[in-house]
């Protein structure tokens, strides 16, 4: 059988229509009443709405039903595949540890006497094995295929390295391939400065560093001196990059601008060496303070615009641009007006919340949603998966804390892990959406309407998983 006809359901959120941002974003595309069907076939979908009009375009297109197989959604929500723009989902150990500390208000010289931080991650992957590697990974993504995840970014970054980028970069490559959730792997190269290059001596006259700060994944740490920033950020444009330019497995190129890590000049420098390799880009932007990160997102995108508009053709690798600005959490008002006219210009910059992360810190302080979505800049939602800040695997979990401490509303949630989301990631056109000819990547919900995935808090709603048109999930 090529087909699948998915038969049965209380709705379908089809998230038809493309990109949403400001009113939009609320219109999940939602068709009820009467019996509703999905057809997919040979992988991309067919047709979705009322049964019977569905069942007429099958046989418009001479197709047999038999060659259907037909299943039941028992009067379950049927939405897109879930797609998670922004995983950290490769690493070894854990940092519990760190948690029990911080929950006791300790302070970042505790946390770094304690072993903690992301150095302590880096020192453990780069430490593990391949095997080890892969079976974190694979255990992680079977818990967020579960959950009805499908689709998933996934960076690099634990390694600071070029060995072991091009390690994590392969086994990504390889998890996406043997996998049922489809990753996207990039490059993030410029997640901190590795513990080699911290006792890099300043120039005479210049500052011997900054102050200990906040890490790139929200832990403390001491902060490296201009020195070994800069020496590093070489090292990443010099070195790493192509490295993995050749290497052929990256579709992005991220860097964690923030106060105390790389300043928007150094993510500058990155970003535009990454495309001239042939990168798009996306942007760890604004976390904690305002670091000009929205601001250079906007920026990048404009720039990328307007040079592949001056030398047009599908070769131009810079035309691709900034497709997205993760976390946000402290936006300057310029940063936010920048990414309200990108997205005005035709040139949209996501934005890509990060809500977990907040919650799971305990910071009570979470990006300003409501402010980006009147503004009209389109916003995503994702897990941040990562060891220190946000052990998450389960984008409902997400929706609910977005619903519950930022004012989304369930249909704006639900755009921001389909179809938002899928557009952050240069997939927009593939997936994240239920139309013809599309991927058909779909979730069958243990709930009849969309309101209650994010209401059941920590609920396992997901009852069957579609990838590609094949059922590869069926809880129970």
């Amino acid at each position: 059988m090529t087909g699948l006809l998915v038969e049965g359901a209380s709705g379908i959120a089809t998230l038809a229509g493309g990109l949403r941002r400001g009113g939009t974003q609320r219109d999940a595309g939602v068709v009820s009443g009467g019996a509703l069907a999905v057809a997919c076939w040979e992988g991309r979908i067919l047709a979705a709405g009322a049964a019977d009009e569905v069942n007429r375009q099958i046989a418009a297109r001479g197709l047999p039903i038999n060659a259907f197989r037909r299943f039941d959604a028992r009067g379950g929500l049927i939405t897109p595949g879930l797609v998670d723009a922004h995983t950290h989902l490769l690493f070894a150990g854990t940092r519990e540890a760190e948690w029990q500390l911080r929950a006791r208000g300790a302070g970042y010289l505790e946390v770094l006497a304690a072993g903690g931080g992301i150095l302590s991650t880096v020192a453990a992957t780069r430490a593990a094995s391949d095997q080890e590697l892969l079976a974190g990974g694979r255990a992680r993504l079977a818990q967020m295929l579960a959950s009805g995840t499908t689709t998933a970014e996934a960076k690099s970054g634990y390694g600071l390295d070029v060995a072991t980028e091009l390690r994590l970069l392969e086994l990504i490559g390889r998890l996406g391939r043997e996998g049922h959730i489809e990753l996207v792997p990039t490059f993030l190269g410029a997640h901190a400065v590795p513990a080699e290059f911290r006792d890099r001596s300043p120039a005479p006259g210049a500052d011997a560093g900054a102050p200990p700060a906040a890490g790139p994944d929200g832990t403390a740490t001491a902060a490296p001196g201009p020195a070994a920033t800069d020496a590093y950020v070489a090292h990443v444009i010099d070195e790493q990059l192509p490295a993995v330019a050749r290497q052929g497995i990256a579709r992005f190129c991220d860097v964690f601008c923030e106060q105390g890590v790389f300043s928007a000049d150094q993510s500058r420098r990155i970003l535009r060496a990454a495309a001239g390799h042939g990168l798009a880009l996306r942007l760890h932007a604004d976390e904690l303070a305002p670091s000009g990160g929205a601001e250079l997102a906007a920026e990048l995108a404009a720039a990328a615009s307007a040079e592949l508009a001056a030398a047009p053709g599908p070769g131009s690798a810079v035309g691709r641009g900034c497709l997205s600005a993760d976390h946000l959490g402290a936006p300057s008002d310029e940063g936010i007006a920048a990414l309200a006219r990108a997205a005005e210009a035709g040139t949209p910059v996501v934005a890509t919340l990060l809500p977990a992360t907040s919650w799971f810190l305990g910071k009570h302080h979470f990006a300003p949603a409501r402010r980006f979505i009147d503004a009209g800049i389109p916003v995503a939602l994702a897990t941040d998966l990562n060891p220190g800040t946000s052990p998450t695997l389960s984008l409902p979990l997400v929706l609910s804390i977005a619903c519950v401490e930022m004012g989304l509303t369930p249909a704006e949630a639900l755009a921001a892990v389909t179809i938002n989301a899928a557009h952050s990631l240069g997939l927009g056109a593939q997936i994240g959406s239920i139309e013809p000819g599309k991927q058909a990547d779909l979730v069958v919900w243990d709930v009849p309407a969309l309101e209650q995935i994010p209401y059941w808090l920590g609920a396992r709603l997901a009852r069957t998983v579609v990838k590609r048109g094949s059922i590869v999930f069926e809880r129970g």
